[in-house]
């Protein structure tokens, strides 16, 4: 396949690190001192499923990049719409963009530039980060990727793409990731919505990691808290699940090893990075009050934050 990883930070530069590994044809878009390590080291990857080194074609510009298959789209959500607008030079009609980006507005914005049938919503579940520039560490997670067709929510579900058949081969054949087509994509967008609005909001308002947030009663319950919250709002947008996220998630956290894993908004707040806030609590709570649900855990854990995202705004 050909891939371009707009956005190789810690995320998109591990998978489409693994994806060059198999042999298809993967250029990174990146940016600063990581490009420049890029082009002139390679990557290197520090990885729980082993470490590797790939070298592969990038830039800055995502016109230089040519038309592709597939474009994993991995940028900041914030830079989002600005990306977009850079999209159609790398697409044909058939080509896919696949959005692994924090939050549930991404797949909207891309639609309305590339159309709809173009794009995938998609979900990933890792903890992998720039550690210098040219390198990746994968500390942890199932590096697992779950995606499907994008399309109105209270539309009719599309069939499953054939380029999408060639991405799960893919995926299967590499090291150290996997994938899983969905046809509730709506639904894991926002599954995964309520995990990292808990996980990200209170590691980063409590600066503490997953386990000790597990093991203290009242961030616990106020845990629980969000992703309740965020789950009613999602069922007001009309999102309907066929399990339940609240107790999946609260099952799944009691039984990890979380003792040393924070998330990406802890990171940027201890880094003096800009802060994916609005699309996460902010954008939680902007929903609940167009749908008039009440949100006072979520409004809280925005509140904490949003001086410090504030200050974090270019």
């Amino acid at each position: 396949m050909e891939i371009a990883v707009y956005g190789a930070g810690g995320v998109g530069a591990y998978y489409g690190g693994r994806l060059a590994q198999q042999g298809h044809d993967v250029t990174f878009i990146a940016r600063g001192e990581h490009l420049d390590a890029l082009r002139t080291e390679g990557l290197a990857v520090e990885s729980v499923a082993g470490d590797f080194e790939v070298d592969c074609p990038a830039t800055d510009d995502p016109a230089a990049v040519g038309e592709v298959d597939l474009v994993l789209f991995c940028v900041k959500s914030y830079d989002t719409a600005d990306a977009a607008a850079s999209l159609d030079a790398m697409l044909r009609p058939d080509s896919a963009v696949l959005s692994l980006q924090n939050g549930v507005d991404n797949e909207d914005v891309l639609a309305d530039v590339v159309g709809t049938e173009r794009v995938w919503g998609g979900v990933t579940y890792i903890f992998s980060t720039i550690a210098s520039p040219g390198v990746v560490e994968h500390t942890g997670g199932p590096g697992r990727v779950i995606f499907g067709q994008y399309h109105d929510v209270d539309g009719p579900v599309p069939d499953r793409p054939a380029l999408a058949d060639d991405f799960l081969d893919a995926c299967e054949a590499a090291a150290g990731m996997r994938a899983d087509y969905t046809d509730s994509v709506h639904a894991t967008l926002w599954d995964k919505f309520a995990l990292i609005c808990a996980q990200a909001g209170l590691t980063a308002a409590t600066r503490q990691p997953f386990g000790v947030i597990n093991d203290t009663d009242e961030t616990w319950a106020l845990y629980r808290r969000v992703m309740e919250e965020v789950v009613a709002v999602a069922h007001a947008e009309g999102v309907r699940f066929e399990w339940d996220p609240v107790t999946k998630w609260l099952d799944a956290m009691t039984s990890m090893d979380n003792d040393e894993n924070y998330s990406s908004l802890h990171y940027d707040l201890t880094h003096g990075k800009r802060m994916e806030l609005d699309a996460l609590h902010g954008s939680a709570v902007r929903r609940a009050r167009e749908r008039n649900v009440d949100v006072p855990a979520v409004e809280a854990v925005n509140a904490i934050l949003r001086p410090q995202a504030d200050a974090s705004e270019p």
